[in-house]
């Protein structure tokens, strides 16, 4: 095993998971090419190298995925997998491929080795549609260290992994023995497994006014928040409804007879969940407001602790930034199961950060995500109160009703074209901008109930 140590080496990687029908044969058995024909494994940012915060950074490792079929015949989809059983401590999967424009159409699914009690998992699918990404002809886009992607999986502290990706095939799949030309039955060229170690979360160390400033990325993340928090702060404190709206004045300079906003919630901080601030791009990229909220699961999965979302949440930050090639983390804001509210992309919870979670429609409008898969799992209570108190005061904070309707004006993508203006609930669904079944059924049923809690805690 070998490790490239360095912060971008890996973005040339590609990621990409697809479900695969069950297979038969041991992995050792199947038809492989030989491991020196495959491209090389890379690891980023190993394990054991203290963070810009003190804490222990983790890593990620990119794994190449050899084919288990070597050519279509009538009645057998191209497939791709890995396994492995000699790894070094993951706690989440995904997969990638190099191309972000193409799509995989097909099935993944993964099982993993417990690294507590060394018992191998039942085989999990995961969700080969991921709709979020920046837009088409921003910086972020079009930077060439973008990868097309699934959704990550939560797997917990493991270190074995299994993995198997079937291509679709096409209704007609032409002459047997042929060579497909076209259609749905091809996987993306440059899959690789992707294994992210989430690394400690070390508290921080004393109180945030003592915090020495020394010109970091922690310290540019801290300091875009010091109007609600002092400079280094784990969270953001709750407010009641009338120092919100004295914050609101002070924030903005402008008094209003109504202000329209519910109170501010507690937020936790990046530095809060422990963030590797060395990890993302530097600087951050504003719109011109928000006027709408979009809400998302993370397709992650459920089997975690509420104690463990900041771990979770790092490595979705890890995989969004070092295997799919963001700038940062896409979500402005997440949310456990418990109700937690994190911060999510840096630049400044008050401010109109421009997010990468819903492809085409990320100018004017902030992403919050679930985590979690709730497309047959209903949300907690709590989840769905958390988003309605998040939307009451941040758009709040910029004049919009969560029970209204606006327009934004798409950049491009698979349900509207770029350019056209499109009327959307103020408190809309991932599904709305973008067709995919992200938040899932059972969220997006309860944006309606979020709607209502948010626009009551406005006042209205």
């Amino acid at each position: 095993m070998f490790k490239i140590r360095g912060m971008r080496g890996f973005l040339t990687s590609s990621i990409g998971v697809t479900c695969a029908a069950a297979l038969t044969l041991p992995a050792a058995a199947l038809n492989m090419p030989s491991a020196a024909a495959a491209p090389a494994e890379r690891t980023t940012t190993a394990g054991g190298r203290p963070n810009e915060d003190g804490a222990l950074a983790g890593s990620t490792r990119s794994l190449p995925l050899v084919p288990r079929t070597r050519d279509r015949v009538l009645g057998q989809a191209p497939e791709q997998g890995l396994y492995r059983d000699d790894l070094e401590d993951f706690s989440l999967v995904g997969v990638s491929w190099d191309n972000p424009g193409t799509e995989l159409h097909g099935l993944v699914q993964v099982r993993t080795r417990s690294a507590a009690t060394g018992h191998w998992s039942g085989w999990q699918d995961v969700e080969t549609h991921n709709a979020h990404g920046a837009d088409p002809d921003t910086a972020e886009a079009d930077s060439g260290h973008v990868h097309g992607g699934t959704a990550p999986l939560w797997v917990g502290d493991s270190d074995g992994a299994d993995v198997r990706v079937r291509a679709e095939l096409d209704d007609d799949p032409g002459p047997r023995g042929s060579t497909p030309t076209g259609g749905h039955d091809l996987l993306p060229a440059g899959l690789r497994l992707e294994l992210v170690d989430p690394g400690e979360e070390t508290p921080p160390q004393g109180p945030p006014a003592d915090m020495p400033r020394t010109g970091t990325e922690a310290d540019a993340a801290a300091a875009v928040n010091t109007d609600l928090a002092p400079f280094g702060a784990t969270e953001i404190p709750a407010l009641d409804r009338q120092a919100t709206e004295d914050e609101l004045e002070q924030l903005t300079g402008v008094p209003r007879a109504k202000p329209y906003i519910g109170p501010r919630p507690r937020i936790v901080t990046r530095r809060g969940w422990g963030a590797d601030e060395s990890l993302r791009e530097k600087g951050f990229v504003y719109t011109g407001k928000v006027k709408a909220a979009f809400v998302h699961h993370t397709a992650s999965g459920n089997g975690y602790k509420c104690s463990q979302a900041p771990s979770v949440i790092r490595s979705i930050y890890r995989y969004h930034v070092v295997s799919m090639g963001w700038r940062d983390i896409g979500y402005n804001f997440l949310v456990d199961k418990c109700g937690t509210i994190y911060e999510g992309r840096a630049g400044g919870v008050a401010k109109a950060v421009r997010g990468a979670h819903t492809l085409g429609f990320n100018n004017n409008s902030m992403g919050i995500a679930v985590i979690g898969t709730y497309g047959s799992s209903k949300p907690s209570a709590a989840a769905v109160t958390a988003i309605a108190r998040l939307t009451a005061w941040k758009l709040g904070l910029f004049g919009a009703n969560p029970k209204g309707k606006t327009y934004l004006k798409s950049g491009g993508g698979n349900l509207y074209p770029k350019g056209k203006n499109v009327r959307l609930n103020v408190i809309s669904g991932h599904r709305d901008g973008y067709a995919t079944e992200c938040p899932g059924a059972k969220l997006y049923a309860k944006l309606g109930s979020a709607r209502t809690s948010s626009a009551r805690l406005q006042g209205r």
